[in-house]
Formats: C-alpha cells, sequence, structure tokens
C-alpha cells in the first residue's frame, strides 16, 4: 500500500520545500529592512511546513497504520 502514496509523498515533500523556502525570505526580508521580530507570516508558514511534513511522514509509513497517538 506504501507504494501508491509515493507521489502524493514527494509532492508534499516539495511543498514543505516551498514553505521553508518562503519563510526564510521573509525573515530575510525583514531583517533587510531593520525588523526586530519575527514576521507574522513567518510563523504560519512554518506551523504549515511543519503540518505538511507531518502528513508526509504518515503517507511514508510502510503498513499504512496509523497510531492511535497521530490520529
Amino acid at each position: 500500500m506504501a507504494g501508491e502514496f509515493d507521489d502524493l509523498r514527494h509532492r508534499l515533500e516539495t511543498i514543505s520545500e516551498e514553505l521553508a523556502d518562503l519563510a526564510m525570505a521573509r525573515l530575510r526580508d525583514s531583517i533587510d529592512a531593520g525588523g526586530h521580530e519575527l514576521p507574522v507570516d513567518e510563523k504560519l508558514l512554518t506551523r504549515a511546513r511543519r503540518a505538511v511534513d507531518k502528513a508526509a511522514s504518515l503517507l511514508a509509513r510502510t503498513d499504512g497504520r496509523v497510531p492511535d497517538d497521530e490520529v
């Protein structure tokens, strides 16, 4: 069953990388502008990336089962 999710997992990993790149760009822009606080949207992008990473990790499981503590 794991093989049928490979394409979707790879797409999620790509999305995760794009979210990380965008968050870093927001941080660079803030620093360049003299900001001393993290941009709000950077925090949102980081949370979204973590959620996408979790989804990709779940799809990577070989037996297709999700432990009760991750539901």
